[in-house]
């Protein structure tokens, strides 16, 4: 789901410190294009209010009470027809429950100590439809959690050679104007490229589909 053109961009705040969610509103508050239309200071108060209020960006801390922010990112991806991006809001980069996060379907994370123009930018970028990836923080976390098969792996076989060529730039963090330019093609084909290996990955977005590159060995940090 993405803010539909001409619109302002609807958020729901999900923090159980007031004061972050206070600090988050007043911020995104000042701008014309996006309009916060609901908190959660749970996990489950959380999916109820996205229930409820339909937004196109949820901003999600990973740790709340009652269930925690990936639960509550699992039950809103998976219940709704149309569901929110989900950006995790987090305070440390290498917290176990970021990565779990962005497995859940999560768009990508910030942390907390942001700034304001990175958390509008963050806004901004999950709202069209795009994941925020930071290549070096997703390559710890990978290097931290995931423990890749020894052998090959059958759905990576699937994939074309293209297909892998651009997963591999896609973990580097480039976008699909920069693959288009390194790979000396269109940038439809691009997004061809990018749309097969989504479906062979069973990656709902770009941040599962790197997620997924990790976990089968295709792509391993250093």
């Amino acid at each position: 789901m993405g803010a539909r053109e001409g619109t302002a961009i609807r958020v729901v705040l999900a923090d159980d410190e007031c004061l972050i969610r206070d600090a988050l509103a007043a911020i995104l508050g000042c701008e014309p294009d996006i309009r916060v239309v609901g908190e959660a200071t749970t996990g489950a108060e959380a999916v109820a209010v996205v229930r409820e209020k339909r937004p196109d960006v949820v901003l999600m801390d990973v740790r709340m009470p009652e269930i925690n922010g990936i639960r509550a990112t699992e039950q809103v991806l998976a219940t709704m027809e149309e569901p929110p991006r989900v950006l995790v809001v987090t305070t440390f980069e290498h917290d176990s429950y970021v990565f779990e996060a962005l497995r859940a379907g999560a768009a990508g994370f910030l942390l907390k100590r942001a700034s304001p123009e990175e958390l509008v930018g963050a806004v901004r970028l999950v709202a069209r439809g795009d994941s925020l990836l930071f290549p070096a923080a997703v390559r710890d976390l990978a290097a931290r959690h995931v423990r890749p098969p020894a052998g090959a792996d059958p759905v990576i076989a699937r994939l074309t050679e293209r297909e892998r060529e651009v997963l591999r730039l896609m973990a580097r963090g480039l976008n699909n104007s920069e693959i288009a330019d390194r790979l000396s093609v269109g940038a439809e084909t691009v997004k061809t490229h990018v749309a097969g290996l989504l479906a062979k990955l069973r990656a709902r977005d770009r941040t599962q589909a790197v997620i997924a590159a990790y976990e089968r060995g295709f792509v391993r940090p250093r």
